[in-house]
């Protein structure tokens, strides 16, 4: 039997050790942060909506209207007016025909596709692809087999190898640890040529990429190209809960077979009114999105004068890659002394050897917010022993020599 507490001396060791850090407040710009005000860069409030005095009178004016939860699955008598009405908005924002809400992003995608690809086929995903898109491959009990990570050739080539019983190719629009996007366009002529579903994780990109924040199949011109999109209105958006936006067919179907809609409870409605006014806000405010692209330039530029390698990161996600995880931790703990909360991002949620800060901008942050940050982010790597630019960690770079 597996002795957890050896197991999680092995991962103190490793630099692998996670701690869950206390805030007090909303998820604003700055938090209250073991009692002081730190500014935050890891979460994925990326529009600042989630204590919008509009969205909290949304969630207050549900409670009282409809009640904190749904009290059944949607099969059940779990599925109330105000999600319907909210599946519709999402289809349309997504240019799809019909959406389904589900508990959370996470959910959808382990729910979505072990619905669509079944055993004896075969389901592919990029490398890099969220851990549950990965586990929905593996929970679906085809063959599931990975492609190189924004590799369309390499993607071509795998499929050459299917025999035919490909089904799905599953992939995030844009990454959310490496802040770069899919290879869309490629990817759907694959598909359509072997006759395959695409399903698309818009997770990240809603609110953030695409045409007033429409997402990364919006950005390249795909809208009615992309079989499935999934995503959650727990970042941009504010909420919490996730979707499957899709056509109609494919929607009735998975209240037939997809196992995490049929077996849990339906998203609480005050979730729901919550999404609903942020997807309101967004669509009637589109310079929110403007914001948060030009905060991202910013914090890019600072961190690049810094000395950072930032070249890849398309949006609002800016991974700063280490390397070392015990570094990276480090790094995190000395910016936090300065008053700047980021993120260590260590394996297995990144490949070995590319442990990283991860750091993610809000459109409610200002520009001297993200300036001051990147300088203090700077001084911490250099502390930590980890030379911006360089790639490797000082101590490395002083063994080579």
């Amino acid at each position: 039997m597996l002795d957890l507490e050896d197991r999680l001396d092995e991962l103190n060791q490793l630099g692998l050790h996670q701690r869950m850090r206390m805030v007090s407040g909303p998820q604003g710009p700055r938090v209250v942060l073991d009692g002081r005000p730190v500014l935050l860069l890891c979460s994925g409030n990326a529009l600042g909506l989630a204590d919008h005095p509009k969205v909290r009178q949304a969630a207050a004016d549900a409670a009282m209207r409809w009640g904190v939860g749904a009290g059944a699955a949607r099969v059940s008598c779990g599925t109330m007016t105000l999600h319907r009405r909210l599946e519709e908005r999402l289809a349309t924002f997504t240019g799809q025909r019909a959406a389904l809400l589900f508990g959370s992003g996470a959910l959808a995608n382990l729910g979505v596709i072990p619905a669509l690809a079944r055993r004896g086929e075969v389901v592919l995903h990029d490398e890099l692809a969220h851990s549950s898109i990965v586990d929905g491959c593996k929970l679906s009990g085809a063959d599931a087999m990975s492609y190189r990570h924004a590799d369309a050739d390499h993607l071509a080539w795998t499929l050459r190898q299917c025999d035919g019983r490909a089904t799905l190719i599953a992939t995030d629009g844009m990454f959310g640890m490496d802040g770069d996007v899919a290879p869309l366009h490629e990817i759907v002529a694959l598909a359509r040529r072997y006759d395959i579903r695409v399903l698309v994780d818009e997770a990240h990109a809603l609110g953030a990429l695409g045409p007033d924040g429409r997402g990364t199949v919006a950005e390249a011109g795909l809208q009615g190209e992309v079989d499935v999109i999934t995503g959650t209105l727990g970042k941009a958006l504010g909420s919490y809960g996730g979707f499957v936006a899709c056509d109609h067919v494919t929607a009735r179907f998975l209240v037939h077979s997809a196992r995490t809609l049929l077996h849990s409870t339906a998203l609480p409605p005050v979730a729901a009114a919550a999404a609903m006014a942020a997807l309101d806000l967004l669509e009637e405010q589109p310079r929110r999105v403007a914001k948060l692209r030009a905060n991202a330039e910013t914090l890019r530029d600072a961190l690049a004068r810094e000395g950072f390698d930032v070249s890849g990161a398309a949006a609002h996600v800016i991974p700063l890659v280490v390397g070392d995880s015990e570094r990276a931790a480090r790094m995190v703990d000395l910016a936090l002394e300065q008053d700047v909360f980021a993120e260590a991002v260590r394996p297995p949620a990144v490949p070995e050897g590319t442990a990283r800060v991860r750091l993610s901008v809000m459109a409610s942050h200002t520009k001297e917010e993200l300036r001051e940050a990147a300088t203090v982010l700077g001084r911490a790597a250099l502390r930590a022993g980890f030379r911006p630019g360089y790639g490797v960690p000082v101590a490395a770079a002083q063994l080579a020599a």
